[in-house]
């Protein structure tokens, strides 16, 4: 298969995996805080990667010069934003979490630019635009409270600090395997947010830890939609540019908002699909320009 294509297919498998996410993180977030859950599911993550990793034979090396650049995709992608997706979903709803984020391939316009060099046309500048406008929709009308606008805010951050990791993800050398990559990343990010993690993780009622519902979630969440889908984004991204992989983050909204209108009983506002066109014009802009 053509490597664009497959890697195509690598991103729209991690988008949609993510859609599921949100909607799997919206219920464990009733009994658990967001960090501690993160804590928990990049737990689960190594386990599967360290044991990936062991079975495929892959290096374990990792060059110096290069921990730089794994540090910021630990810090910034995987504590960062991760952790603002898990609070921001919780404030506001699934769908919300699904759709703001997914203004994530605009946000990486700009960051190619400042670290890649990509040259940032008219196009691409509308299509940030339109992103933001489309967010400040979802956010600002149709009813929510004060907590899905400050969920919505905290959502925003998500998705620029996941477009940051992103950029910074293409500027790793191809020669490492994605698996290292991804392990000794989610291993920074342990180490940034254990502290705090560790302090909720005490403060979780001993009846939550004996419900099947809380630990299947969290193998989900680990297994499935970290070590599985950051693996297949970060491997994506190396075979297609930045700008063309932005497309199949739009496959996130869609099963996330299908999934939390099926199984949560979201309901969706009008205001809502309008900012939601917004950020597919703008990124569909980006994608046309490439």
């Amino acid at each position: 298969m053509n490597s664009r294509y497959l890697g195509g297919l690598y991103m729209a498998l991690a988008a949609s995996i993510w859609g599921g996410m949100y909607v799997v993180s919206k219920v464990l977030l009733q009994n658990i805080e967001p960090l501690a859950l993160v804590w928990l599911r990049y737990v689960v993550a190594l386990c599967a990667l360290s044991i990936s990793i062991l079975a495929t034979k892959q290096s374990w090396r990792v060059s110096w010069r290069h921990v730089p650049l794994i540090a910021v995709i630990g810090v910034a992608g995987y504590a960062i934003s991760i952790w603002t997706q898990f609070l921001g979903t919780k404030l506001s709803t699934a769908q919300m979490g699904a759709m703001i984020t997914s203004a994530t391939p605009a946000f990486m316009v700009v960051f190619g630019r400042m670290l890649l060099r990509e040259r940032i046309t008219l196009r691409k500048a509308i299509s940030v635009g339109l992103a933001t406008v489309g967010v400040l929709l979802i956010v600002g009308i149709g009813g929510f409270s004060h907590s899905y606008q400050l969920g919505g805010v905290i959502l925003f951050v998500a998705a620029l600090t996941w477009a940051l990791m992103s950029v910074v993800v293409k500027l790793v050398p191809n020669g490492y395997s994605q698996l290292t990559v991804t392990f000794y990343a989610i291993l920074v990010a342990i180490v940034c947010i254990t502290p705090t993690a560790v302090n909720q993780l005490i403060h979780v009622s001993p009846s939550t830890w004996v419900q099947p519902s809380l630990w299947s979630g969290v193998l989900y969440l680990g297994v499935v939609s970290t070590a599985g889908a950051f693996f297949l984004w970060n491997k994506g991204l190396q075979l297609v540019d930045a700008s063309s992989g932005g497309l199949y983050f739009f496959f996130q909204p869609l099963v996330g908002t299908f999934l939390g209108w099926l199984i949560l009983g979201e309901v969706v506002e009008l205001s809502f699909w309008f900012g939601a066109l917004l950020i597919l014009i703008g990124v569909v802009f980006v994608i046309k320009e490439s």
